[in-house]
């Protein structure tokens, strides 16, 4: 039977109808103009679910409708015929009995449900409805159709759903499966008010946030058919953590985002601990400084440019030296030497020239040399204690990323500092001393833009006291100036095992977990509260492969990291596909 729907139309030019010119009805399936498609009833429902049980049908990666219809029945309609329906299995019961038959454990276990429904009816506890579910499967071919109607059968009887093609009333399916509120299959099934709030598949597996342009594509979803995007600049902080064990993917996961970022225009800045964004950094064009290289030198008591001061540079510079020289020394300062270098670096500014008047902040500014000079001057012992500490720093074998001025202040779209060179000693001295100079960028009034700040394997700098709360107030302050950090990390226990590695997590909107190892696992799963299956999927995931939790409301989406070939060729850190990559093969 084909049927042809009438055209509007209009008294000036004819205007296009809003569905297909016709429809062709057989017996178990529909052609509505290109396509095809059949409608498929659920008969049979499980005796209990649990909330959200048929988020899996929203699931499945083909085009699937999934029309739920409900229709409240009267209390007093209800109540008549649940007594109705009891007194039939109670009657039935007590036959069994009378003639010595076993009892049948489901009319026993209908009977016991009906009495208990109709107890929470009697008190208001509970209302009940008539609802009934369809599934419109659309396909191009009707062989293709068969698969698909195959396949959304097993994926129903997964949930324990009794689905049946209908037949000879596809026509009514098909409209029952339309946004018209139509039901005319009725082939409804009584549900109490705990049951069909449970149906709602109102959750779903994908992230629902708006997206601006400075939104970034971080995968595919692993539980869909769609991709993963996030903007982190349009959430209430714009920061983020990603934990993973080694070589699950994370630094992968970062230099990927960080490339994708500049496509956004987001300025980013990267604390590159081993050498692994210069073939990223050279193919944007971006500034690549290597310290720790000869004459490369960054001189921790240089004031900030002219167009980055605030009220009091002088100050703010003086408190950071307080943190560096803290991190040089690995250990806090108490009180006493606290006072000697406060005193020493007010007093080694003085003698170059420099005072809390304005007009002397263009002045060249002193040495980390200066500075021991001074506190080797000074009578206290807690200062010649201070001294003797910043001497390897000053005249010995650590001397050469401080010997001097600063050689380069960089101005790029992307700037990355990589510590590889460094020695062990330096890492999370250096990491401090980047992060101290890209702050004074970020924090630019006079050049405001959005700004991404990565810090890869930050548990160099969690390892200090004074650098983990450094980074702590750059996560706190960094909304405030348009940035969002990312601190990335493969030592999951150290950064959650403290309060300030828990707070960064909590000032991080977005949280990225890859593959754990079985040893951090369990602080892991109590910080940001998985389940059972989510614990499982972060011990067995692949390399790429975890979970995005994101937003205020902790939306969770499993994801996998996708990139083009050119992307993975500029952010892969293979070593055999580095060498490859050098030899002239990639």
């Amino acid at each position: 039977m084909k049927i042809r729907l009438p055209r509007r139309t209009t008294t000036g030019p004819e205007v296009s109808s809003f569905g297909p010119d016709a429809v062709q009805v057989e017996a178990r399936r529909i052609h509505v103009g290109g396509s095809v498609c059949a409608t498929l009833a659920i008969t049979g429902y499980p005796r209990e679910v649990a909330p959200g049980w048929l988020e899996p049908l929203l699931t499945y990666p083909g085009r699937l409708d999934v029309s739920l219809h409900i229709e409240p029945v009267p209390s007093l309609v209800a109540s008549d015929r649940l007594r109705k329906q009891l007194a039939r299995l109670e009657s039935g019961l007590r036959s069994d009995q009378e003639h010595d038959r076993l009892l049948d454990p489901g009319r026993e276990a209908a009977a016991e449900d009906a009495q208990d429904l109709a107890s929470r009816l009697a008190r208001g506890q509970a209302k009940l409805f008539r609802a009934s579910i369809y599934l419109t499967v659309h396909a191009t071919s009707e062989e293709e159709l068969d698969d698909a109607c195959a396949q959304v059968r097993a994926l129903a009887a997964s949930l324990l759903l009794d689905a049946r093609q209908v037949t000879y009333r596809q026509l009514q399916g098909w409209v029952s499966s339309l946004p018209l509120a139509y039901d005319n299959l009725a082939m409804r099934r009584t549900f109490d008010t705990p049951a069909l709030a449970s149906a709602f598949p109102f959750t779903s597996p994908d992230l629902t946030t708006e997206l601006g342009s400075t939104a970034v594509l971080y995968g595919a979803n692993t539980s869909s058919a769609s991709l993963v995007a996030w903007d982190r600049f349009a959430q209430d902080n714009h920061n983020s953590v990603i934990l993973a064990r080694s070589g699950a993917g994370k630094s992968y996961l970062a230099k990927l985002e960080a490339l994708r970022s500049l496509y956004a225009g987001i300025e980013v800045a990267v604390i590159d601990p081993e050498d692994e964004y210069a073939r990223l950094c050279s193919a944007v064009g971006g500034a690549y400084i290597h310290l720790g290289a000869p004459k490369v030198r960054l001189n921790p008591l240089d004031l900030p440019p002219k167009s980055q001061r605030g009220d009091d540079p002088l100050t703010r510079r003086a408190l950071f030296l307080h943190t560096l020289i803290a991190v040089m020394l690995g250990e806090p300062l108490g009180n006493a030497s606290k006072a000697a270098l406060d005193r020493a670096i007010l007093a080694t500014y003085r003698q170059a020239g420099i005072t809390q008047a304005p007009h002397t902040w263009n002045r060249r500014a002193p040495l980390l040399r200066d500075l021991a000079a001074t506190l080797s001057k000074d009578t206290d012992p807690k200062a010649k204690e201070l001294a003797a500490g910043l001497a390897p720093y000053v005249t010995g074998s650590h001397r050469q990323l401080f010997d001097g001025p600063t050689t380069t202040r960089p101005d790029s779209h992307m700037i990355v500092f990589s510590l590889r060179d460094l020695p062990e000693e330096l890492k999370a001295v250096g990491t401090l001393l980047t992060l101290d100079a890209i702050w004074r960028r970020v924090s630019d009034p006079h050049n405001r833009r959005p700004r991404l700040v990565v810090v890869d394997e930050a548990w160099l700098l969690m390892e200090d006291p004074e650098g983990a709360r450094f980074l702590l107030r750059m996560a706190k302050a960094a909304r405030k100036h348009w940035a969002g950090l990312s601190v990335v990390t493969q030592d999951a226990a150290d950064l959650l095992g403290n309060e300030i590695g828990q707070a960064i997590v909590a000032n991080s909107t977005t949280q990225i977990l890859l593959r754990q190892a079985p040893q951090a696992i369990d602080k892991v799963t109590e910080a940001f509260r998985l389940s059972d299956g989510e614990r499982q999927l972060l011990l067995s995931a692949e390399r790429g492969t975890g979970l995005l939790t994101a937003g205020v409301g902790g939306q969770r989406c499993p994801l996998q990291v996708i990139a083009s070939a050119r992307e993975h060729d500029l952010v892969t850190s293979s070593p055999q596909e580095l060498l490859e990559y050098e030899e002239g093969d990639l």
